[in-house]
């Protein structure tokens, strides 16, 4: 098993990313890990390493002139720069050197760059990206988490079904529940588009619960939410803003006298607790879905927690063979509607 780290695109710079890495070596469960890459500037990287003092003979450095920033376009890593630490990482993935590519750069970048070099999955129209969100009690999975802000009814039927396969591989789910966000759970509700997916995920192997609303998200009644990109970006971020708009409250309120502040101490495993799971550090990071490789997307500013536990979600990824998982269920989707 190889893997490739972007580590120059993120808010941190390469620290995090280069620790994170070097820690997933030595996590229980990474023994097949034979390479990792770290893709970026070489007196950057051997710096970090230097501080460090760590030693492992499973890092290679893959040395990149350029960085891909947040202000680039995303054709600029297939145009303008080319030997960019992202187009460097997906490069070594596309010649068979490595299985898989984590970074935290432009979410465009990386998904033009993957979905132009390594080609989409054989029946796949259009890759996704797949975001795991907490519930009361589980997880439940949102894509399209940003890559297509236009989509036909086709795409979200495939959106369902790499879903489900995410959800059954890598969260255990045995028979996911799937769902398209609309704006009610009555069928003449939704737009043009998903009322015509509604009729193709009615058709495939799928558990399909129909349409699901916003307060179904987090209630546990559904596994997989499909989207498109555009509806799919802002719940993410609203969510996201609506977790920190949270914490900043708790905070506020718990010190404004002594006996708050003694209920909060009392409280802190609880708090400690809910904090970890609300955490999108802890899941890793969000895997762009229907592409010849793993792909997996960090947020910009990720910790190296959240770099050593992207490197493990890639490794569970591989050992389930989960993009032959998908390939064969869209396969199966082409044989159910030929027509679609």
């Amino acid at each position: 098993m190889r893997i490739v780290v972007d580590v120059m695109g993120g808010d941190r710079g390469p620290a995090a990313m280069i620790e994170g890495a070097v820690n997933a070596l030595s996590a229980p469960g990474n023994e097949r890990i034979r390479k990792i890459y770290l893709a970026g500037q070489e007196s950057a990287i051997r710096g970090v390493l230097d501080t460090m003092r760590r030693v492992d003979p499973r890092l290679e450095i893959l040395h990149a002139t350029q960085v891909l920033t947040m202000e680039d376009k995303a054709s600029d890593a297939l145009r303008k720069k080319k030997d960019c630490s992202m187009a460097r990482a997906i490069e070594r993935v596309k010649d068979g050197e490595a299985e898989a590519v984590i970074s935290p750069g432009n979410t465009g970048g990386l998904v033009a760059t993957s979905t132009i070099r390594l080609r989409p999955l054989e029946g796949v129209e259009r890759p996704a990206i797949a975001t795991v969100m907490p519930t009361t009690d589980s997880e439940f999975v949102l894509l399209d988490a940003g890559a297509n802000p236009e989509v036909k009814p086709l795409h979200l039927l495939q959106f369902a079904i790499m879903g489900s396969c995410y959800a059954k591989d890598m969260l255990g789910k045995p028979s996911p529940r799937v769902g398209i966000l609309s704006n009610g759970t009555e069928e003449m509700k939704g737009n043009d588009v998903t009322r015509e997916a509604l009729k193709l995920c009615r058709k495939a192997d799928l558990n399909f619960l129909g349409y699901v609303e916003g307060h179904d998200l987090f209630a546990d009644r559904v596994d997989v939410v499909v989207a498109d990109g555009f509806v799919g970006n802002i719940v993410l971020k609203t969510i996201e803003s609506m977790g920190q708009c949270v914490q900043t409250i708790l905070r506020r309120e718990f010190k404004k006298n002594p006996l708050r502040i003694l209920g909060a101490s009392i409280a802190y495993g609880g708090f400690r607790d809910i904090k970890l799971r609300m955490n999108p550090d802890s899941y890793g990071g969000a895997p762009l879905l229907g592409v010849n490789g793993t792909v997996i997307k960090v947020h910009g500013s990720a910790k190296a927690s959240s770099v050593t536990n992207a490197i493990q979600q890639t490794a569970l990824a591989l050992n389930h063979h989960l993009n032959d998982h998908i390939q064969q269920a869209i396969a199966r989707s082409h044989e159910c509607m030929p027509a679609a």
